[in-house]
């Protein structure tokens, strides 16, 4: 059972957290506040996992089918020492939704089983021989470029589903906006959920919103499965993703281990090819790729339970309403006004992630290395260049994130070997201003006297 990561013992008497404590993640509390606390990671990761099948035509059922077993399998590969959410992707939104014009759904599930199978095999090597690798092959202005640049190439998708209905769209955006600081603790995290309730209220007011194939669809039976199709052409789509999702498991893994105490350098290839093997599973079912959820971290954050049990009860519940067509047919009732005004915050919020890993590290833009590549990856990314050869078409995304690669290697190597660049790629740490104070003193002293 320990070895499943299903064995806890009890957090002191199973009914309260003594200040400064935390629920550790092979602890529980009593099962009932192990259960109310499940239900809340299923209310955090509700939202967004729905609103990535939703705006790429996905069965919403299906993908929480996906992402329910995905979680649990997340727990049993990484022995129950990271707890965390499997739920859906917002960096397969755009090769989904390319990939769909080209070869159809079938296609891009083969695109989501590429992509999945490609991390874990990173997850693997990772396991192997650590991550010290991955951060000499994406530095922070790489992998920061190309987070960015996955969201901010959706912009003309978000524009379009705005455009369909503006009232809508504009009241759903102002919506999240203000929920997120009207409210502290969970409700403020959830912004983004309560802001699509909210607009969907007013789409249903203003008749845009179509019950039809909810009303024929039935209150108990199975998720709608699809098998996938594999294409060549869908290479150049889905290759980029796998850089973001490893940063980005990466950096939730080294967050849980913040928040608990705990060195989970030993498990963060575990959790790579958990997240993996997940998606390679949805890929092949009809779900959408799955990724580690910051807005359970958030939950973990608020609450201080970190037990991997609240994630078995999420995980367990999360399937169980993946079993009722009705409520999937449901939440696919969203119209375009909501989507939009969501995904006007959603995908700004991807890009301006990339700029925060960018203000994080302290990178350095007056270095031309790093201003080239980003520049330059940025702009291929939100223009959606693309290229075509033979069969294999490769569009803004994956064409800005081999651009951020090979621009900084490339032009690191060369400025190396002719030592023409003398900036730092980091800012280096401002001065306290009594150091600053005893510079310019000592300075002065050493100035020649005025004659």
């Amino acid at each position: 059972m320990s070895m499943l990561g299903i064995k806890w013992k009890l957090h002191g008497t199973g009914k309260s957290i003594k200040p400064g404590h935390v629920v550790a993640p092979d602890e529980r509390l009593a099962w009932p506040l192990t259960i109310g606390v499940g239900m809340q990671h299923v209310v955090a990761m509700f939202g967004a996992t729905f609103l990535v099948p939703i705006i790429t035509g996905m069965p919403p059922a299906t993908t929480l089918f996906f992402s329910g077993i995905g979680t649990l399998l997340f727990l049993v590969i990484t022995k129950g020492r990271v707890p965390s959410y499997l739920g859906s992707s917002f960096a397969f939104i755009a090769p989904i939704m390319a990939s769909q014009q080209q070869f159809g759904v079938p296609g891009a599930l083969g695109g989501v089983v590429l992509a999945g199978a490609v991390l874990a095999l990173v997850g693997a090597i990772v396991q192997k021989f650590g991550a010290g690798w991955i951060n000499r092959l994406m530095p922070p202005i790489v992998t920061g470029a190309i987070v960015a640049l996955i969201g901010l190439n959706l912009a003309p998708a978000a524009k379009n589903n705005f455009d369909a209905a503006p009232v809508t769209a504009v009241i759903t955006l102002a919506t999240i906006i203000l929920v997120s600081v009207l409210f502290r603790g969970i409700l403020g995290r959830l912004s983004i959920l309560v802001g699509v309730v909210v607009g969907y209220l007013v789409a249903m007011l203003r008749g845009e919103v179509s019950y039809d194939k909810m009303d024929a669809a039935a209150w108990v039976g199975l998720p709608q499965f699809q098998a996938p199709e594999f294409h060549l052409g869908i290479l150049g789509l889905f290759v980029p993703v796998v850089l973001v999702l490893v940063a980005e498991n990466i950096g939730h893994v080294k967050s849980v281990a913040a928040m608990t105490g705990q060195n989970l350098d030993g498990v963060s290839g575990r959790a790579l090819m958990a997240d993996g093997a997940a998606t390679v599973l949805a890929g092949f079912g009809g779900g959408s790729g799955t990724t580690t959820y910051a807005e359970n971290i958030g939950v973990m954050a608020a609450t201080k339970v970190y037990s991997t049990a609240a994630y078995w009860v999420a995980g367990i519940f999360a399937i169980l309403l993946s079993f009722s067509p009705k409520f999937g047919e449901l939440i696919a009732t969203v119209p375009p006004g909501v989507l939009g005004g969501a995904a006007t915050m959603l995908y700004g919020m991807i890009g301006i992630l990339g700029v925060k890993i960018w203000v994080q590290n302290k990178v350095n833009f007056s270095n031309p290395v790093n201003l080239t590549t980003a520049a330059v990856a940025l702009i291929i990314g939100i223009a959606d260049y693309t290229w075509t050869v033979g069969e294999l078409k490769f569009t803004g995304i994956a064409l800005g994130s081999a651009a951020a690669l090979v621009i900084y290697h490339g032009m690191k190597a060369i400025a190396k070997a002719r030592g023409t660049v003398a900036e730092p790629e980091t800012e280096q740490a401002a001065l306290p201003p009594a150091a600053k104070a005893a510079i310019n003193a000592a300075a002065k002293k050493r100035a020649p006297k005025k004659r």
